[in-house]
């Protein structure tokens, strides 16, 4: 834990010192010459970008990377609400709302957490769900659209905490960075997509550090100059790609990143293994292994912490692995959640699934994909049955979990929970990223003729479908 939390900051100031090159906009119709530096001559906050930009605004404060849930059809269980981090249960800080914003130090006055509102695209404020000239001045427009951009929480006069750009003071540069605006590069997305869960590579395994400058064998696509926003596709500042997110997406109506959007046809040489894609998602054998660079957490347990040390905070128990063989399972693109406002149940095998992959070897829709297996230990209230959110400042203040489920419990919920028990839980998170080239993807052998990396029967087969033969469905329209 030591090694990691010492070269947080130094591998974030790597993302975060973007050089000036990697700052010039990218992508089909940019021009090179920036024309804010004609249009900007003032730097006041949000307000100025509004000045020109009001209706950009607006299509931001609707989107998912704004207000943090959005419609979920591609949830099973959703019943028509709008899911995302504000409103369901995650395995990593639990929820957001509990833990917004903070400027929460340590016995030696240093800054240990500045709450979830970190990797949110406002200046503060929650997210709310009308419009109103307050929300549309709380949108950060810098925080993905300059990279020489950095902000830092800030008690303003009225005592409430603000997100707040470190430049301010120094007017001059600020103006440079207000007018050195372009789309979003890759380091603006790795900011936050590369530390979430807390660290670096904790949560997601395959968006690693090594991302920011990744070689062609680490990631073939980053690694050949791709930017995330020519798959992650913006429309009105809305997204697409949502992989196994545990929640709603931007886009639900349209056709998902897929490898098919680019890579069309019959694109194996072998006939047997195009065959193969009616079945086997391409990123089954073209993503071998994850965590290759950065260790990522396999398993949080916020019924106790643990010292770090040197860094006078705690943080609940967690066990890492580095270079890690996805679990394997049927995957339609759907999901179930296990809903944070309605009571939990454990599956057969005594765990409460997050999010488990709807499919089967019966569904056409259906193929065999990677995934992360995330196991967690999480707080339940024993009356309703319902997952409680943690106050986690104040675990990683003291390490007081117990306090921080009750105060999170209050938070949330409204009343005091005092009959708190804990649940084993598992969460199956797709893997998209690092592609190896093709000299590296799975060999036959891997998986058949004894192989071991697919347990077929647990997959539905009677035995290797080599020796058996493959599944008989009718063929889905791709997703």
């Amino acid at each position: 834990m030591l090694a990691r939390s010492l070269v947080l900051a130094a591998v974030l100031t790597l993302l975060l010192a973007v050089p000036p090159s990697w700052a010039e906009p990218q992508g089909e119709g940019i021009l090179w010459e920036n024309p804010h530096r004609d249009y900007v001559t003032r730097y006041e906050g949000t307000r100025t970008c509004l000045a020109c930009h009001e209706e950009q605004a607006k299509h931001v404060f609707g989107s998912v990377h704004y207000q943090w849930k959005a419609d979920a059809p591609n949830i099973v269980n959703s019943k028509g609400q709008k899911l995302g981090k504000l409103n369901t249960s995650n395995d990593f800080c639990t929820n957001p709302s509990v833990s917004w914003i903070a400027i929460l130090k340590n016995d030696e006055g240093k800054v240990i957490a500045n709450g979830c509102s970190k990797c949110h695209t406002g200046l503060g404020l929650k997210p709310a769900a009308e419009e109103s000239r307050v929300q549309l001045e709380n949108v950060d427009c810098l925080v993905c659209h300059s990279a020489s951009y950095r902000r830092a929480v800030v008690k303003q006069d009225d005592g409430s905490l603000r997100w707040q750009p470190v430049a301010l003071g120094n007017p001059e540069a600020m103006l440079t960075i207000a007018q050195s605006v372009g789309r979003p590069t890759n380091e603006a997305c790795l900011r936050c997509h590369v530390g979430s869960g807390g660290g670096l590579n904790f949560k997601r395994g395959d968006l690693e550090t090594v991302h920011a400058r990744a070689p062609r064998d680490f990631d073939v696509h980053l690694g050949s100059g791709m930017q995330c926003i020519q798959c992650h596709k913006f429309k009105e500042h809305k997204i697409l790609g949502s992989g196994t997110q545990m929640g709603g997406m931007d886009r639900p109506g349209e056709a998902q990143p897929q490898c098919e959007g680019c890579h069309r046809g019959q694109v194996h040489v072998s006939a047997a293994l195009n065959r193969h894609t009616r079945s086997v998602a391409c990123t089954t054998c073209h993503i071998p292994g994850f965590a290759k660079h950065d260790p990522t957490d396999v398993r949080r347990d916020w019924s106790r912490s643990e010292p770090v040390p040197g860094q006078g905070r705690f943080e609940p128990a967690i066990e890492f692995k580095k270079n890690v063989t996805p679990v394997y399972a049927w995957w339609n693109g759907k999901g179930a959640l296990a809903l944070l406002d309605e009571p939990v149940q454990a599956g057969p095998n005594g765990k409460v699934g997050l999010y488990t992959p709807q499919g089967s070897i019966a569904d056409p829709a259906a193929k065999i994909h990677p995934f992360k297996y995330h196991e967690a230990k999480l707080p339940i209230d024993n009356a309703t049955r319902r997952l409680i959110p943690i106050a986690v400042g104040m675990v990683f203040r003291a390490g007081k979990n117990e306090a921080a489920t009750k105060a999170g419990a209050k938070a949330y919920f409204g009343r005091e929970v005092t009959d708190i028990g804990w649940i084993e839980t598992e969460r199956w998170m797709g893997l998209f990223h690092e592609v190896v080239p093709r000299k590296d993807a799975l060999a036959c052998n891997a998986c058949h003729s004894g192989g071991t990396r697919l347990d077929w029967k647990a997959l539905g087969y009677p035995g290797d479908p080599m020796k058996v033969g493959a599944r008989r469905v009718k063929a889905a329209a791709t997703r």
